[in-house]
């Protein structure tokens, strides 16, 4: 066999990994793991996107806050993508690949309002929510209780984000 045809061969190998779970389970989770993790993506890119272009007088507190928002977020990329690869299954390849699976919109408009950015945040941290919650329940179904165990922290990190961007557009 030639180092090309060899090379071939090896792109087109599964990446399986043991696992106690069945291939529906490892098929189901590793699916839903890998649209949450294109909406987690979108997610950071948005805060990014917010954090980046703030302005006004509460420039220094929301710039702050949001950097930390993605900080976490981020933070969460590799945890999700390492749990899809745990179950055998595989991950993201690409930004076309996250675009192609992301639910949570990007927003391209070249001015917002620090207002509309907390606001529009909140809502895509409750939209990442309840995705994470909807993944929570494919793993229930899979008795995938380590990758429920993981959801349960960060649905919880992600409440917390919500609360706080709820909290600093509040007008009373």
């Amino acid at each position: 066999m030639s180092d090309t045809s060899t090379a071939r061969a090896h792109r087109k190998s599964p990446l399986t990994t043991p696992t106690g779970l069945g291939d529906n389970a490892r098929r189901d989770v590793t699916a839903a793991l890998n649209t949450l993790l294109a909406d987690v993506f979108a997610l950071y890119m948005k805060t990014k996107n917010f954090h980046w272009h703030m302005s006004g007088p509460h420039f220094r507190d929301y710039h702050l806050m949001l950097d930390e928002h993605s900080e976490q977020i981020f933070g969460m990329t590799d945890v999700l993508a390492e749990r899809a690869r745990k179950l055998g299954g595989t991950t993201l390849h690409s930004i076309g690949h996250i675009a192609r699976l992301q639910r949570i919109q990007d927003n391209d408009a070249d001015f917002v309002t620090p207002e509309d950015m907390l606001s529009e945040l909140r809502e895509d941290n409750e939209q990442l929510i309840a995705a994470m919650r909807e993944v929570h329940d494919t793993c229930d179904e899979a008795n995938d209780v380590a990758t429920a165990s993981v959801l349960e922290n960060y649905i919880d990190e992600a409440e917390r984000r919500a609360w706080f961007l709820f909290e600093a557009t509040r007008k009373n």
